[in-house]
């Protein structure tokens, strides 16, 4: 089978990504979508029969995930799961709806309701942007003056984006939060992320190291991946004292490298045997 990286950067991931194709005996095929389009005509036939989304930009990764599959492609991960985990609101609310444990989230559309939030939430809260990756713009409000300026920087970019105010219950982490992989047949494999900052990001210098396995962790996972409609995802979790395991974020295009590192799970392997099954 002739399967489709489609890509923005070459990156440690993407470069074990073609090792793994070729190694099941596959043959990769590079979609850079700098320097590639992609036709919007049904009478058109792609080069590959699967593709791995593997853009950074999730504007991207979306609409590349859309074309290749209006063209009859098998894509990993397809458009609606892009769509969901694409936007933390949209995830929190199928995490809700699926019965899934999270933080105790709001979202307001003014510094008037978010204020009102807060109140309903209590400080310290983190305040999000509903788009984004590798915990950027991600603020923690320890009071209201606080929260008042965050919310006034928010405001004064010029992007819709930054008028919805999405606000969590902060948890108190044990110095660490896990990423975990599955999909929703099953749960691979799950790091810690361990930091003295409360924003336990490996891009951000968080350390990787193993997490031992826990049947709580896998079942979650997978009703996880259930909730978001399937697909190969990373997904980040917290340990709270009183609640257990909460679900904080999805990824739809998961960065693996450190875990594949420290855990001597191929990850790539597995992501590649997902999309061809």
């Amino acid at each position: 089978m002739r399967v489709a990286l489609v890509y923005e950067r070459l990156r440690e991931e993407e470069r074990q990504l073609i090792r793994a194709i070729e190694e099941l005996g596959h043959e990769p095929v590079r979609l850079h979508l700098s320097s590639k389009f992609l036709p919007l005509d049904h009478g058109e036939t792609f080069e590959a029969e699967a593709a791995l989304i593997r853009a950074i930009s999730a504007t991207k990764a979306h609409a590349s995930a859309v074309t290749l599959s209006s063209l009859g492609v098998r894509v990993v991960n397809s458009p609606g799961v892009l769509s969901i985990c694409g936007n933390k609101l949209t995830t929190t609310a199928k995490l809700s709806e699926a019965g899934i444990p999270t933080p105790k989230t709001a979202v307001a559309f003014s510094l008037e309701g978010a204020l009102e939030a807060a109140k309903s939430i209590g400080y310290p809260l983190v305040i999000k942007p509903v788009n984004g990756s590798w915990g950027r713009l991600v603020s923690l409000a320890q009071d209201e003056e606080e929260l008042r300026t965050i919310l006034e920087h928010r405001e004064a970019i010029p992007s819709p984006y930054y008028r919805i105010h999405y606000i969590q219950e902060f948890i108190r982490k044990p110095g660490r939060d896990i990423r975990a992989y599955g999909t929703e047949e099953a749960f691979i494999t799950a790091i810690y992320r361990v930091s003295d900052h409360w924003v336990t990001n490996t891009a951000r210098g968080a350390k990787a190291v193993p997490a031992e396995y826990r049947e709580e962790l896998a079942d979650l996972v997978i009703r996880t991946a259930e909730a978001m409609g399937g697909g190969f995802l990373g997904v980040d979790i917290a340990e709270d004292e009183e609640r257990g395991l909460v679900v904080i974020e999805v990824n739809g295009v998961t960065e693996f490298k450190n875990a594949a590192r420290v855990t001597g799970v191929d990850i790539a392997r597995e992501l590649v045997s997902y999309a061809v099954r």
